[in-house]
C-alpha cells in the first residue's frame, strides 16, 4: 500500500516480514514491523477510511490473506463473535502502539534497541538494519555500537 490512498484492507501475515514507513524530511522512517500471526494495514486509513500518510512494504517473501473494509464492517455487523474480535483488536493495537509511544520517547537508543528485540526476538535476522535504525531513530553506525555492546 502506498501513502495517500485509504488502506481498503488488513491483512493476515501468514508467513513474512513486513514494515509500515513513511517520510520525513525527504528521508525514510520506519514506523513499526510485522511478522507471522499478525495483521497488518495502515491502521489510520483503515479505521477512518482516509488517505494513509504511511506506506507498507513486504520484506521478504509473504503469505498474507486479506480481508475488505466493507466486509470487515459487513461481519462486525452481522456475527456479534467477530464484533468482539474487531474490538479486541482494536484494544491490542491502541495498547501496544500507546505503550511504545509513551515510553519511546525517554528511552536511550540502546534502550529503545532492547525493547525491540523483546518485543520481536531475533529481528536483525529478517529486516534490513537500515530499517531498524531508521525504526529506532539513529544510525547505522549508532546501531552496530549497541549490537556490539549487547
Amino acid at each position: 500500500m502506498s501513502a495517500n490512498q485509504t488502506a481498503k484492507y488488513l491483512y493476515y501475515i501468514e508467513k513474512g516480514a513486513l514494515h509500515n514507513y513513511y517520510y520525513h524530511e525527504g528521508k525514510q522512517v520506519s514506523s513499526w514491523f510485522y511478522l507471522e500471526d499478525q495483521l497488518i494495514t495502515s491502521w489510520y486509513s483503515f479505521y477512518s477510511q482516509e488517505p494513509s500518510f504511511e506506506n507498507i512494504e513486504c520484506l521478504e517473501d509473504c503469505t498474507l490473506y486479506r480481508i475488505s473494509y466493507s466486509d470487515y464492517q459487513l461481519l462486525i455487523d452481522e456475527f456479534p463473535a467477530f464484533g468482539n474480535f474487531a474490538r479486541l483488536l482494536s484494544e491490542e493495537m491502541t495498547a501496544v502502539l500507546d505503550y511504545f509511544s509513551k515510553s519511546w520517547s525517554f528511552l536511550s537508543a540502546k534502550e529503545k534497541y532492547i525493547m525491540l528485540d523483546e518485543y520481536f526476538p531475533k529481528i536483525e535476522l529478517r529486516v534490513k538494519l537500515g530499517y531498524i535504525a531508521s525504526f529506532l531513530g539513529i544510525s547505522q553506525e549508532t546501531l552496530s555500537r549497541i549490537r556490539a555492546g549487547k
